[in-house]
C-alpha cells in the first residue's frame, strides 16, 4: 500500500463492517460514511495512532445519529491513546 511504509508516522484508520449491519450495499454505504467522517478528524490527530472504526447495525438504521456518536467516539479513543499510562514496576518488557 502507498504511503503506509514502516517509516510513515501518518495515522491510520481501519473500519469494520460486517454482515450485521447490513447487505453489501449498506455495508458499503455505511463505510463511505465513516471514511468521510474520519477524513475530517485525521488533521487534528496525532501522528502515529492507528484507530480501528467498527460500525455497529444501528449506523445503517439510524444514520443521522452516526456524526454525533463518531464525533463522540473518536474524541474518547484518541484522549485514550495520546494518555500516557503510568510504568509499572514489573512492566520491564
Amino acid at each position: 500500500m502507498k504511503g503506509a511504509g514502516a517509516g510513515s508516522s501518518a495515522p491510520r484508520i481501519g473500519f469494520v463492517v460486517n454482515g450485521a449491519v447490513g447487505n453489501a450495499v449498506i455495508r458499503n454505504r455505511v463505510k463511505r460514511r465513516l471514511r468521510h467522517l474520519a477524513a475530517a478528524h485525521v488533521a487534528g490527530t496525532p501522528a502515529g495512532i492507528d484507530i480501528v472504526v467498527r460500525a455497529l447495525p444501528r449506523a445503517a438504521t439510524d444514520p443521522t445519529d452516526v456524526p454525533i456518536d463518531f464525533e463522540s467516539a473518536w474524541q474518547e479513543a484518541v484522549s485514550r491513546l495520546t494518555t500516557r499510562r503510568p510504568e509499572r514496576a514489573g512492566d520491564a518488557r
